[in-house]
């Protein structure tokens, strides 16, 4: 653990948001900074300015390992994989990584909460941060939600007093070089995902589990339930245990359940009343998970029971996640571009009972196709393929009609399936962008894929 910088020579590797982050830290604190993109230099004309008042060497273009000759610590953006030849060749000369959160974690003078999982950081963490905002109303502490959504909280942790409070999304590619643990733990699930670059199930779980290795016996891991990928990991937790879930909580364990309509915390054999289910305005199953998975944080956090209805209650979501955009030739249009992964779309499916315009692909992550075909057999009217996945998609589609019918249909990128869709719509219809790919084939990131799908929408007359 390295918590003084002064004189380090450090190399962070990809100049993005975590990169940014980094680097004004680090530099802030005396470290010698060298941050290497392989983008060109006029494709990195805003990060450069974003940091001119900071003496930081910048290297564009490649990664050549010679940066290593002068580097004591190399610095891991989450986009970056391991299999690098620059990072595979700085653990054989045996640099230590880290990455903006580890930094984070070893500076942060105040109690700190993690989620992680497949599908539904974003919503969790939006949630117990909303709750935690209610809980702190009128007093001096404060609240900061970061980490893999919004700014890393790294770029506020010199401000940070020790009665504040830090939530973190943390995802599977931070996870990979972390050596510390939140105080509060969260794996909401683990379901296929991101096996373009952990390769098996086995090693993104690992990834995932990492959140929970290095935690303390006062400590709380909380973990969920109905999911066989997190309650696997019951048996790593090193403090006390809560779970959540519409599994019945076991006789002897504490957790978050639902009982005739009410969202119930149990300790010790002690049970209480958190929140009414018909208050959650968010759509679907999973979000009600979501929910759950929020009291428990919450609970764990000692925030007061009265701040959870206060923070649950007016949310309607986060933007490109079942994001209902417009209602257009009598149907609504809803933004999920969020789901980069077919578990995920399937979720998003499950939360209508309307008949279903769907809009698929993007690119894939080397992730099983079969049980979403199915779902999209029996739930599905019409379907919309686009990018690069959807010559993959469609022949795993062909499969599983089996007689039958729902429509398909090709385009070449998604502003062409909009215009599909928009032909296809009927009164009574859901139009659903949920692609179960990423966006990286056309956009940016699933937030550019969102907008722009809400802004074709919003054109659309």
């Amino acid at each position: 653990m390295t918590t003084d910088w002064n004189g380090k020579r450090v190399t962070i590797l990809g100049g993005a948001r975590q990169g940014q982050a980094a680097a004004r830290y680090l530099a802030r604190h005396g470290a010698l900074v060298t941050l290497n993109d392989r983008r060109a230099a006029e494709e990195m004309v805003s990060a450069q300015a974003a940091l001119a008042d900071l003496p930081i060497r910048w290297v564009f273009g490649d990664h050549p390992l010679s940066l290593l000759d002068a580097t004591d610590v190399l610095c891991i953006s989450g986009g970056i994989p391991l299999t690098l030849p620059l990072v595979q060749e700085a653990l054989r000369r045996g640099l230590p990584l880290t990455n903006d959160t580890q930094v984070f974690m070893e500076a942060v003078p105040c109690p700190t909460i993690g989620i992680t999982g497949s599908a539904g950081k974003t919503t969790t963490t939006s949630l117990v941060g909303r709750i935690a905002r209610a809980a702190f109303e009128g007093s001096q502490r404060r609240v900061y939600v970061g980490g893999n959504i919004g700014d890393p909280l790294l770029n506020y942790v010199d401000e940070m007093r020790p009665d504040d409070l830090a939530i973190l999304e943390i995802s599977s590619f931070q996870l990979e070089q972390m050596t510390l643990s939140p105080n509060i733990a969260a794996v909401l699930n683990i379901t296929p995902n991101h096996l373009d670059r952990h390769g098996t199930m086995e090693a993104y779980t690992a990834a995932k589990a990492r959140i929970l290795t290095f935690q303390r016996a006062d400590d709380i891991a909380i973990l969920g339930r109905d999911d066989p990928g997190a309650w696997g990991l019951r048996g790593q937790a090193r403090g006390r245990l809560l779970s959540f879930g519409f599994t019945p909580l076991p006789e002897d364990g504490d957790g978050v359940f639902l009982r005739r309509g009410r969202i119930y915390l149990r300790v010790a054999g002690k049970e209480s009343a958190l929140l009414k289910q018909d208050t959650i305005r968010l759509r679907g199953e999973h979000n009600r998970l979501n929910v759950m998975a929020a009291c428990a944080i919450a609970c764990a956090a000692g925030l007061p029971r009265r701040a959870i209805p206060a923070g649950v209650q007016d949310f309607s979501g986060v933007p490109h996640r079942l994001q209902y955009v417009r209602t257009y030739r009598g149907a609504a249009w809803y933004n999920d571009s969020i789901a980069t992964a077919p578990e995920r779309t399937m979720a998003a499916i499950r939360s209508f009972e309307e008949p279903i315009i769907l809009l698929l692909g993007g690119r894939d992550k080397n992730l099983p196709w079969e049980s979403l075909a199915e779902l999209v057999a029996q739930r599905v009217e019409q379907v919309i393929l686009f990018g690069e996945a959807a010559a993959k998609i469609e022949a795993v589609l062909e499969q599983a009609r089996r007689g039958r019918t729902f429509g398909l249909h090709r385009c070449p990128n998604l502003r062409a399936a909009v215009e599909t869709a928009a032909q296809l719509a009927q009164p009574g219809r859901v139009v659903l962008l949920s692609p179960g790919g990423t966006s990286f084939d056309e956009f940016r990131d699933f937030e550019e894929r969102g907008e722009a799908f809400c802004k074709w929408v919003s054109e659309l007359s």
